[in-house]
């Protein structure tokens, strides 16, 4: 189909970025899969494509290294691909004491969370804004609402995406430009991230109490393609989100620091 749509998922090669990728092409979109592993991106294009008979082009590449955005958005350019939907779903996570935790490793983290996505959300933001259309899903977190010790740079870093998210959407909205901006904020989601040892300690979080990456993706696109700023799935993180807005910082950050710790394994 000619006329068929485009979306570019980061982090695409499993979790939440495989579901992303999943609902689009059943949605009929074209996709363009980014993450570091090609060979999980290559199992992932040949499902899709056999399931849907889209078109996906895979792109290996790791965001945490100086110019990824920008070899990331040209390899697009030179194979002609619009994008109309971007999904910076790509992120690093590390638990545990701010001072045990490698530092290059954080650093890493920052460079992939803030760097790269703020790149990536620029870079295809004007050329959107040049069509007057298009739509960017950036993924922040439920701990962007809040300090989180033992978890800190991550928590800041999802804080970040949120603010900054929030403020674009404005502006893209201001300036007329036909390109909606929004931040979706799961809580604790049922993917690697919750058990993968070369992300400090492992914490021990109640099945009942995460959501599955599916639920998850498809509160996301459902958000974004209606246009909403912030999305926050689930009943039981809306309450979260709505309820530590009613504790101090200083107190709201000595309970969850409290349990984090109670968790961390």
């Amino acid at each position: 189909m000619t006329n068929r749509k485009t979306a570019l998922v980061t982090g695409a090669s499993d979790g939440i970025g495989a579901e992303f990728s999943d609902i689009l092409a059943g949605l009929d979109y074209n996709v363009i899969l980014v993450a570091r592993r090609e060979d999980k991106l290559n199992e992932l294009s040949d499902k899709l494509n056999n399931l849907y008979d889209v078109d996906c082009t895979v792109i290996p590449a790791d965001l945490s290294e100086p110019q990824a955005a920008q070899k990331l958005f040209d390899l697009t350019q030179d194979k002609n691909l619009e994008v109309d939907l971007l999904i910076n779903n790509a992120g690093l996570l590390h638990n545990g004491y701010f001072t045990d935790l490698d530092l290059a490793e954080q650093e890493r983290m920052i460079a992939v969370n803030v760097l790269a996505l703020t790149s990536i959300t620029h870079l295809f933001a004007n050329i959107m804004a040049t069509r007057g259309k298009g739509c960017i899903l950036n993924i922040s977190s439920l701990a962007a609402w809040m300090a989180i010790p033992n978890q800190n740079v991550y928590a800041a870093s999802k804080a970040y995406v949120l603010s900054f998210t929030q403020a674009l959407a404005d502006e893209m909205l201001a300036n007329s430009s036909g390109v909606s901006v929004t931040a979706l904020c799961p809580g604790y989601t049922a993917t690697k991230m919750m058990d993968n040892p070369a992300q400090g300690a492992k914490l021990r979080i109640p099945p009942t109490m995460m959501m599955s990456a599916r639920e998850v993706a498809e509160a996301g696109i459902k958000g974004c393609l209606s246009g909403k700023s912030i999305v926050v799935p689930g009943v039981a993180n809306k309450i979260t989100a709505a309820v530590v807005r009613l504790f101090s910082k200083r107190l709201l950050t000595k309970l969850v620091g409290s349990f984090y710790r109670s968790k961390m394994q």
